[in-house]
């Protein structure tokens, strides 16, 4: 694999690079992390203007290789990321995209693209995390409708959201893994309730949703019906193999500064902790290079990440979680301040080895589908 930028790619940088030199100076400042309303107008303010000006399509209608430029260089600026839409431009839209019909793409697509529309994601449940494909919010076909009842959690901004990508099983008789449906839920249907939940870092972007006979069209259902695992695969693959490329560029960017902070406060004397910060920034300069890896197989195989993506996501949530241990070290006493950058980033650096798909599941994907070996018992 060629890891340089083609003549697309290069043109695209310097393009992209000067765009945002003029772009990013004329941003209004960043709303409070409670402000949810501010923080989704402003969220989606930042993609009305990357769509523009002509990048809004990038995360899932561009070439793989153009697409890790995009999250390089924006990250490099120190552009707003994703934000409040995450699910919508980096799971529901390349999954709806790759997956969806030519009507299904057309009603849903552009709203994302232009910062209209949020999505959440209404995958696990209390009894069905790591094991997803335990799931028991049912739903059954009435007319040209599903009713849905069950209920969601760690459902991230549901609170905000106009849509929910939502797993549901169709066929309670058949096994696990072949009664599920994928369906697009609209969040103002009546019958849902949605309750905040306060993270560790005392965050509310997670919510309980509760689904008491929701009626969703039939046409909402991405898929064939009792298909939706493989559909959920897809959506996985996106979430494992390329959602968390542009945060490995900060992770090198907080390593810098790291870096930085131990030189000021005198840490930097300490050879252990040069150690750990050199072997962290081969860890993220491997990981990149995987991720480019990942991207320009992608796009060899039609544009869905593969089994690789697992081994990426496996290796960035502990790396991610050393990085922070790390800066905990080099604050020394000031880690225990949550106003002080890094801390809660710490916090929150807990959640990747949970966050799509437990550790423990990647590393038997790895295991079975990788390196061939037996499944557990």
């Amino acid at each position: 694999m060629d890891l340089a930028d083609s003549a697309e790619e290069a043109g695209f940088r310097a393009r992209l690079r000067e765009w945002l030199g003029k772009a990013l100076p004329t941003l209004p400042p960043r709303p409070s992390p409670a402000d949810w309303p501010g923080r989704r107008a402003y969220d989606l303010g930042w993609q009305r203007m990357l769509y523009d000006a002509g990048y809004g399509h990038v995360h899932w209608d561009a070439p793989p290789g153009v697409r890790l430029v995009f999250l390089e260089e924006t990250e490099k600026a120190g552009a707003p990321y994703v934000g409040a839409n995450f699910v919508g431009l980096l799971h529901a839209g390349p999954t709806v995209a790759a997956e969806g019909t030519e009507a299904q793409r057309a009603r849903w697509l552009p709203p994302i693209l232009r910062g209209e529309e949020v999505w959440c994601q209404g995958f696990s449940e209390p009894g069905a995390g790591s094991d997803l494909a335990a799931l028991r919010t049912r739903a059954w076909r009435d007319g040209d409708h599903y009713v849905v009842s069950g209920s969601k959690i760690w459902t991230s901004h549901a609170e905000v959201a106009d849509w929910c990508e939502l797993l549901v099983r169709t066929d309670p008789e058949a096994p696990r893994h072949h009664g599920i449906t994928w369906l697009a839920l609209p969040m103002d249907a009546p019958g849902i309730t949605v309750r905040p939940l306060r993270t560790l870092a005392g965050s509310t972007e997670f919510a309980e949703v509760f689904l008491d006979e929701v009626r969703v069209p039939a046409d909402h259902r991405v898929g064939e019906e009792n298909d939706g695992w493989r559909v959920t695969m897809v959506t996985l693959s996106f979430e494992r193999g390329t959602a968390f490329a542009g945060e490995v560029v900060a992770c090198r960017r907080v390593l810098g500064e790291l870096a930085q902070e131990a030189r000021r406060n005198g840490r930097w004397d300490d050879p252990a902790l040069r150690r750990r910060l050199g072997g962290l920034n081969a860890e993220f300069r491997a990981l990149w290079r995987l991720a480019q890896w990942n991207v320009s197989a992608a796009e060899a195989s039609g544009g869905v990440p593969g089994l690789a993506g697992s081994v990426f996501k496996l290796r960035y949530a502990q790396a991610r979680q050393d990085l922070y241990d790390t800066a905990a070290d080099v604050l020394g006493d000031a880690a225990l301040d949550l106003d002080r950058p890094w801390v809660l980033d710490r916090l929150t650096s807990l959640s990747y080895t949970i966050a799509a798909g437990t550790s423990q599941i990647q590393r038997n994907i790895v295991g079975e589908r990788i390196l061939g070996l037996p499944k557990g018992r």
